[in-house]
């Protein structure tokens, strides 16, 4: 006797196995090898950043995106673009140099791991309360944002910056983030570090740079475009005294034996 077949039953079943099918399925090929490729990509950037990094622990950091983007800028609007630098180790620079950036910029410098959590909070502070505002940033901060990155207040921006603090922190160390920030840090228009702004605008050397010298150099940091180091104002001979004496207070060189 022939066995009857119920294809209602057989159909619903097939449909059934079907969906579950599609949803036991594995990923697609090609969306696998797009997620490996983004992994892989990843990847190699951290690792360049780590090898940026160790690189600059030994040589000269001749050019920086700061530089560039001035460079830039000055070709748009027609304007002089050629970038004024000159590179000296620390050993070439006047101590009077490093002690005004850091009487002027980071008096915490050598003791703090990149960041000073307590001006922060003071800045956040400030800001909020609508007072003209003011950041916080470490010697250590600005040469990780001029050295490996570009000039922003994006939080993305903040956070690269961060992070490349600590890593000069951890490789470089506070003698080598000195040097690096004397030597990239704008002094002038089209202008950067100390030895070529003793050149151009005290005629001499950064190793024979006085101690007010120094401190107009360092007084003019904030904004080295407004403010001038060859002809000062009234703002900057202000700011230049007060910074002296926060050298003195410091202890004078003696500060910087602990380097």
């Amino acid at each position: 006797m022939a066995k009857r077949v119920d294809f209602k039953n057989t159909n619903l079943n097939t449909t059934r196995t079907n969906k579950f099918d599609r949803l036991n399925k594995p990923p697609k090929k090609g969306r696998k090898s797009i997620l490996s490729i983004i992994g892989r990509l990843l990847l190699y950037i951290w690792i360049s950043t780590i090898v940026a990094v160790v690189v600059f622990k030994f040589v000269p950091v001749y050019f920086t995106p700061t530089m560039a983007s001035r460079k830039i800028d000055a070709l748009i609007e027609g304007e002089p673009s050629k970038i004024h630098s000159q590179w000296s180790s620390l050993d070439e620079i006047d101590r009077n140099c490093a002690l005004a950036v850091i009487a002027s910029e980071d008096q915490l410098f050598l003791e703090h791991s990149g960041f000073d959590f307590d001006a922060m909070t003071t800045a956040i502070v400030k800001n909020q309360k609508g007072k003209r505002i003011k950041g916080a940033s470490t010697i250590s901060q600005q040469v990780a944002k001029n050295v490996f990155l570009w000039q922003d207040r994006s939080y993305f921006r903040k956070a690269l910056e961060a992070y490349f603090t600590v890593l000069i922190e951890l490789i470089w160390g506070k003698e080598r983030i000195l040097e690096v920030y004397l030597n990239v840090a704008e002094t002038g228009k089209m202008t950067f570090g100390v030895e070529e702004a003793c050149r151009r605008y005290y005629g001499h050397t950064a190793a024979e740079v006085s101690t007010t010298e120094a401190a107009r150099i360092a007084a003019c940091l904030p904004n080295p475009i407004r403010f001038s180091i060859k002809n000062p104002s009234g703002y900057v001979s202000k700011r230049t005294s007060f910074i002296k004496r926060q050298m003195s207070a410091l202890g004078g060189k003696k500060f910087l034996k602990n380097l």
